[in-house]
């Protein structure tokens, strides 16, 4: 197996995505130590091909991909691309004609972990191909490895394409150049992720995504709108939908309208929430920041259109820290607004990352943290220790923490966190809540979330009991028991 760079969520580590597909951004947690890896091969890419497909001679390409969902749709494009010209794909580099790595630049471990990775795939294969983050500072790449055959950007399809037909050229042939409605996932068949736009005009200062991706570029929101129709014909039951900014979508365009379904629709956050609320799926939102038109999706979630979920990055809680990160710092006012956010939804999901050790971070200002942390109750929280960017502001900042400081901060954090976890999930023991199933584990159980839960960085529901259940199943569960952060059931 190549190594992979993970974080640890509050609950439990990444799996093993397909072909090798790991999350790491801001948008997610962290906790003491990790759990067994679960491994998903390229064999499990729905859908298979066929074995008529399978018999023909066809050049095969390899592929890492690193990162952020937002890189794991970009691998998902570059396949789909691909398959649609006759590549197969094959879960071995040895095997493969060619390997793309699709890398992650945003924090140093994570370049370094994306180097490592090409290392491996020099290593074993040496016809190698770098797109991703890491790709917008290419000379980092052909510094250590000069003989890769070609190095580009984010979201640089074509190039990836193009490079990929000059290292081996497609085979034409009418039995394998067709790629089906939904094109090609890395997730299962049941979920997928539903990117919006690329880019951020925001300018955190622990964050060089704007540098390495751009400012924000919003997607017509007819063509999002077609991608995900397509998504729920071919079978799947939850659209996460994410981007670096989620709630600032369309701003660029100046929200133009567009047709849709007879309706004119604006590209704009709560008119696409409100047009995906009718697709009949579970719509999930993510990386959402707290401007003020975010109150506008409550009574979406109220009345049950979309998911009652709000994944918010709020970082912190001292406005001195906020200040210094260059984000909103009004949290009392947050406050307030969670508050009437849980007045119009009772059912409504919290869940947010935090920096702990910021540079300038004293303990007033950790305790600070806490105590919002404590009267904020939040559903699901993860927790960074700050790590220093090449090319962020953040470094150049006085007053850095030390490493034992923060690592103290943090199982303090964790710990707030846990108990909090732990009461919101015994609450949960009676009731029967609405799950969808992810796995059959073949022992008459299955793994399977709640609407509460998003897959690979919340809990799980464990069901025993499942009978002829199948994954992408939604059903009834009685919950009859909880920990921290998973609930334990059977179908009703």
């Amino acid at each position: 197996m190549i190594p992979v760079l993970w974080f640890f969520d509050e609950r439990s580590s990444y799996s093993w995505r397909a072909v090798y597909t790991k999350f790491c951004c801001f948008g997610r947690g962290a906790i003491y130590g990790a759990k067994t890896l679960h491994s998903l091969m390229i064999s499990d890419i729905t859908p298979i091909m066929s074995t008529e497909a399978k018999k023909l001679s066809s050049p095969k390409v390899g592929v890492v991909s690193l990162g952020c969902p937002k890189a794991l749709v970009d691998s998902e494009r570059i396949m789909t691309q691909l398959r649609s010209e006759g590549y197969q794909f094959t879960d071995t580099h040895k095997n493969a004609d060619v390997v793309i790595v699709n890398t992650c630049g945003f924090l140093d471990s994570a370049k370094e972990e994306s180097l490592a990775s090409i290392g491996q795939a020099m290593k074993d294969n040496g016809r190698v191909i770098v797109t991703g983050c890491m790709g917008a500072e290419p000379e980092q790449i052909t510094a250590k490895y000069p003989n890769i055959l070609a190095v580009t950007g984010p979201h640089q399809y074509e190039q990836v394409v193009e490079a990929v037909h000059e290292a081996v050229p497609p085979a034409h042939d009418p039995f394998v150049n067709l790629v089906p409605e939904g094109g090609l996932k890395l997730t299962p068949r049941h979920y997928a992720y539903l990117k919006i736009s690329e880019g951020c005009n925001n300018r955190c200062t622990f964050c060089i995504i704007p540098h390495l991706r751009g400012d924000l570029v919003s997607r017509p929101i007819h063509h999002v709108l077609f991608e995900a129709e397509k998504l729920v014909n071919v079978g799947v039951k939850e659209l996460l939908v994410i981007s670096q900014d989620t709630s600032a979508y369309g701003v660029d365009t100046k929200y133009a309208e567009y047709p849709w379904k007879g309706q004119r629709r604006k590209t704009k956050f709560f008119d696409l929430c409100d047009a995906l609320g009718d697709m009949g799926v579970w719509v999930r939102l993510h990386y959402v920041y707290p401007y003020p038109h975010v109150d506008d999706v409550i009574p979406l979630m109220a009345d049950g259109k979309i998911l009652p979920y709000l994944d918010i990055p709020f970082q912190h809680a001292s406005p001195k820290v906020l200040k210094a990160m260059r984000r909103p710092g009004n949290q009392e006012k947050t406050l307030e607004r969670i508050k009437s956010w849980r007045n119009i939804c009772p059912d409504l999901t919290l869940r947010s990352t935090f920096i702990v050790g910021f540079p300038g971070e004293t303990e007033d200002d950790f305790e600070d943290l806490l105590e919002w942390m404590t009267e904020a109750r939040l559903d699901r929280a993860g927790c960074f220790k700050y790590e220093n960017v090449q090319g962020a502001p953040s470094q150049n900042l006085e007053g850095h923490v030390p490493e034992e400081v923060k690592q103290e901060r943090f199982e303090r954090f964790m710990e707030i966190q846990r108990q909090i976890s732990e009461e919101k999930s015994q609450d949960k023991i009676g009731k029967t809540l609405s799950v969808l199933i992810d796995e059959i584990d073949g022992d008459g159980g299955a793994d399977g979330r709640s609407m509460a839960d998003a897959p690979e960085i919340d809990g799980k529901v464990l069901l025993r009991d499942a009978g002829d259940t199948k994954a992408g199943d939604i059903i009834q569960v009685h919950i009859e028991d909880a920990d921290d952060y998973d609930l334990y059931g059977v179908p009703v």
